[in-house]
């Protein structure tokens, strides 16, 4: 099916961005999207599959189920926030602005960093609960990884920020790399990051609490697992589309908030140019 769908976009652009007969507007949308949803936009390679943002509800439902599980240790909050985070990082890299090279070293330091943050957030704020607001134990999940996880887009991004990504035309020419462009990119990937856990760690404690009223439910302790795992399900569904169409996958930005030397470089070879596109990345 991925050969299919390249196949028929390469087609199309050979056919000068037209409609290649026998083929429907429809055809070609869908054959976009299934390599949008595959294939890595400067690499050019598959994405591992848990890896995909297509990936991320079955793979990441068991450890969301995971971290909502009631009385939590100690040891099971460093695991299943450890589990969650080195998902992300995997995610986040996997998915990133791929034109910024990102060496062993700073990859290793970036996964240690975001996995550290997350662990010691969780467990403060489990303390926290547990000691000054018992109830509020099972919302403590929310502020514990949406704040690990704008760390742990920023620190697997971080040489992003160091040597900035590629800027192009419309038509995907290359016009220089800017630190500008890579800092909102990574800012607005952060920002989706925030936004999906809110339904996915907010609604179903609430949820759960409503539950918890109903004598069914004290008296089936054996499908209260199954029940979870399917709250968790929907809240992700539902949650991600909207989390990641916060901001489109290519970004665009006017040329005189470039930063300097670019800005005049750009605007001495290509006068013509008012705005500019980067991969955001997932």
């Amino acid at each position: 099916e991925l050969i299919r769908a390249k196949s028929l976009l390469e087609e199309f652009k050979t056919h000068g961005h037209q409609v290649p007969a026998g083929r429907t507007t429809e055809e070609l949308w869908a054959a976009r999207k299934i390599v949008n949803g595959i294939i890595h936009p400067d690499t050019g390679e598959k994405v591992f599959m848990p890896l995909r943002l297509s990936g991320f509800v079955p793979f990441g439902t068991p450890i969301l189920v995971g971290m909502l599980l009631p009385n939590p240790t100690v040891a099971s909050t460093v695991f299943w926030q450890w589990l969650n985070q080195s998902h992300n990082a995997g995610v986040n890299y996997a998915n990133r602005n791929a034109t910024s090279p990102v060496s062993d070293k700073d990859l290793f330091r970036g996964y240690a960093a975001a996995v550290t943050s997350s662990v010691t957030i969780a467990l403060g704020l489990n303390r926290l609960a547990a000691r000054y607001a018992p109830r509020l134990a099972p919302f403590v999940a929310f502020p514990a990884v949406a704040s690990a996880n704008v760390l742990n887009v920023r620190l697997m991004r971080a040489a992003e920020l160091q040597k900035g990504i590629d800027v192009t035309t419309s038509d995907g020419k290359t016009v220089g790399v800017s630190v500008e462009a890579a800092r909102r990119a990574i800012n607005e990937t952060a920002i989706t990051r925030v936004a999906l856990p809110v339904p996915l760690l907010v609604l179903p404690p609430l949820v759960f609490r409503m539950l918890e009223k109903f004598s069914f439910w004290s008296r089936n302790p054996r499908l209260q697992l199954p029940i979870k795992a399917a709250v968790c399900s929907g809240a992700f569904l539902a949650a991600l589309p909207g989390a990641i169409a916060l901001f489109p996958q290519i970004g665009r930005m006017p040329v005189n908030e470039l930063e300097e030397p670019l800005r005049s470089l750009v605007r001495e070879r290509h006068p013509g140019l008012s705005e500019v596109e980067y991969n955001k990345g997932l």
